[in-house]
């Protein structure tokens, strides 16, 4: 997903715009990029992997290490989050969450596309999102779902739709290559 973010948005909207919305109810391009990177970041590193997200590493930098783990996770945009984030912080995140995942995913052996990891345990317990609360949603979506699951939704399909809708909210910002 980053090399079709780069080739479509990065390219073409000046970073002073990410904050900054389009006309309408739309989120920002910060918000989106930081929200796949963060639910692709959870899916590969925490509950296929066995290990803290990457943003552990990244939330002093980012600006987000004020805010709960969860921060970034939600469909609607958190201005909070949105206003926290450093912008070239957060290029840097969503570099190295896509890098980890490359990496992992060439040395991936098909039969473990069937495993299915104890996805809300590791959710609690590396990320620190709690299974009850506001969080509960995540929890219950990712239940017993293996990694192809995982992977063809949250580092494939969910970040293909952010894509697309930063592509629409680059080309209201007057801003489309074509």
């Amino acid at each position: 997903m980053l090399g079709r973010f780069d080739s479509a948005i990065s390219q073409h909207v000046p970073v002073e715009h990410w904050k900054g919305g389009s006309e309408g109810d739309s989120p920002t391009l910060a918000w989106l990029l930081f929200h796949m990177t963060y639910h692709q970041d959870l899916a590969v590193n925490t509950a296929i992997r066995n290990h803290p997200p990457l943003l552990a590493d990244h939330r002093d930098d980012l600006g987000v290490d004020h805010l709960p783990p969860w921060a970034g996770l939600t469909e609607s945009e958190d201005a909070e989050v949105t206003i926290a984030l450093d912008l070239d912080r957060l290029v840097a995140y969503a570099r190295a969450v896509n890098a980890r995942t490359r990496e992992w995913i060439s040395k991936l052996s098909v039969m473990a596309l069937d495993s299915v990891p104890t996805n809300s345990y590791r959710l609690a317990n590396l990320a620190g999102i709690p299974a009850d609360g506001e969080m509960s949603w995540l929890h219950a979506m990712w239940d017993r779902k293996p990694v192809s699951w995982l992977v063809q939704w949250e580092c494939i399909g969910h970040g293909h739709g952010h894509v697309g809708e930063m592509v629409g909210i680059r080309n209201r910002l007057g801003l489309s290559p074509f």
